[in-house]
């Protein structure tokens, strides 16, 4: 962290010289940006140099420590320099959540969209039980859910589904299930009483602000057709179901949970546009149609984030090397001691990267 911490140090004072140069006080929109670039940075500069302060006084508290005679002036600065180390503590602590506060994606909801893999009706009712093991923590965080959209298989297992989750926290707290979950057990289908792998496919995609993303009515092309599956006597009976092309980018969301076409639009909308956003971001990023595949890989048990043995009564995060033989708390929700180490784990990462 220091390391990052010393090359923005670095950098602010670049800006401050290059604003105090007469070319760049000339030229308007460079003095702006460059003062909105040094407003940005100011803060944690004031704060590191603080703490740089703090060291040097808790330096020469430790010199008096170890060469002074007198104890009672030994005492006096040993007494300096427990509470120098707390305010450096308290610096770094606010340090450390400037730098990771500026990564952190701000989204008032974000969608949760689960997808069987490899392993046929096994994977789609294993999706099943992670969109149920999702909702249950959203339940314990208090978290609002909505489902979007879902397609169900011949067991009651789900194809893919789409959830909307409405809370602040929520894309920071799940944005690490990202990728692919390999389930280990015997199916319901299997007669000779054999382990199955299979796998299920997680994305978390932060839902954009109607004014970060605008779309062009006329790159789309809506579909409408009748819904299919549970739904009562009214599937079947009108065109409720949507399907929205983009057709700059050739992505297709499709809704029919809903029995009103007008809201299934609406929702389609929504989804669309967090897809959208996340592929224009991965384009910026020079990284076209690698951002989705390396958070979700293609649904093959090889690539995977985290397997759920039923055998052991395990889950392994293969990320960070955990593994917890609480596999039923797990699904029932108990997600906290698998969150917990992701966040701490990629936290300390971006500190390293800077």
């Amino acid at each position: 962290m220091f390391e990052r911490l010393t090359d923005i140090e670095v950098k602010y004072d670049e800006i401050e010289d290059r604003m105090s140069q007469k070319e760049t006080i000339a030229d308007f929109d460079l003095y702006k940006r460059l003062a909105k670039e040094r407003t940005e940075l100011k803060e944690i500069v004031d704060l590191y140099r603080e703490w740089k302060k703090k060291q040097e006084e808790t330096d020469k508290a430790l010199e008096i420590v170890q060469s002074e005679q007198d104890e009672e002036m030994k005492t006096l600065a040993r007494e300096e320099v427990t509470a120098l180390t707390q305010d450096k503590e308290r610096i770094e602590a606010q340090l450390k959540e400037k730098i990771l506060g500026k990564q952190e994606r701000q989204a008032n909801s974000m969608f949760l969209e689960i997808r069987a893999g490899t392993g046929g009706e096994e994977a789609a009712l294993f999706a099943h039980e992670l969109l149920t093991m999702y909702m249950k923590y959203a339940e314990k965080m208090r978290w609002k859910t909505e489902l979007m959209s879902a397609s169900t298989s011949g067991l009651g297992g789900l194809k893919e589904v789409v959830l909307v989750i409405e809370a602040k926290d929520a894309f920071n707290k799940l944005k690490f299930e990202s990728g692919v979950h390999r389930v280990q057990r015997v199916p319901v289908t299997e007669a000779q009483g054999r382990i199955h792998t299979s796998a299920v496919t997680v994305a978390v995609l932060p839902e954009p602000e109607e004014r970060e993303l605008n779309i062009n009515p006329e790159d789309l092309r809506i579909d409408v057709y009748r819904s299919s599956g549970p739904g009562g006597q009214h599937v079947n009976t009108t065109d409720s179901a949507v399907r929205i092309t983009h057709i700059p980018t050739g992505l297709v969301v499709t809704c029919q949970d809903e029995k009103s076409q007008h809201k299934n639009k609406a929702k389609a909308i929504r989804v669309l546009r967090a897809r959208l956003q996340e592929k224009m971001e991965s384009e910026q990023e020079q990284e076209i149609s690698e951002e989705r595949r390396k958070q979700v890989g293609t649904g093959d048990r090889s690539e995977r984030i985290r397997t759920y043995n039923f055998p052991q009564g395990r889950v392994s995060d293969h990320r960070v090397g955990l593994t917890l033989y609480k596999l039923q708390e797990v699904l029932n929700g108990d997600l906290e001691d698998i969150i917990n180490p992701l966040i701490a784990h990629f936290q300390a990462e971006a500190l390293k990267k800077g």
